[in-house]
């Protein structure tokens, strides 16, 4: 039981660590949907894996969204997710200048 614990801790601590290093994880406070809903929203809009993640303001819904990029096929899609109301808002290719 004691081991289960203890590594049980341990991969909050990881998770935790990887929201940290977000980029735009100091916007956070202003989302209402929280970044494991929406990498769930985008994956389930565009399943891959998972490669760049960000929140940042920008125009469209509300105008504060995850922005996730999808690997998938051998492209990368940009899957954008309103981080107040969950609502995907963005499932495209990723352009010639990605973020």
């Amino acid at each position: 039981m004691r081991k289960i614990i203890i590594t049980l801790a341990g991969m909050g601590l990881i998770a935790s660590g990887a929201n940290a290093a977000m980029k735009g994880a100091n916007l956070a406070g202003q989302a209402k949907v929280g970044l494991a809903a929406a990498r769930a929203a985008a994956l389930k809009a565009h399943p891959g894996k998972i490669t760049d993640e960000e929140l940042e303001k920008e125009k469209g819904g509300s105008g504060l969204r995850y922005s996730f990029d999808i690997s998938s096929g051998g492209k990368t899609f940009e899957v954008g997710v309103d981080a107040k109301t969950g609502k995907v808002l963005e499932n495209a290719p990723e352009g010639k200048n990605p973020d």
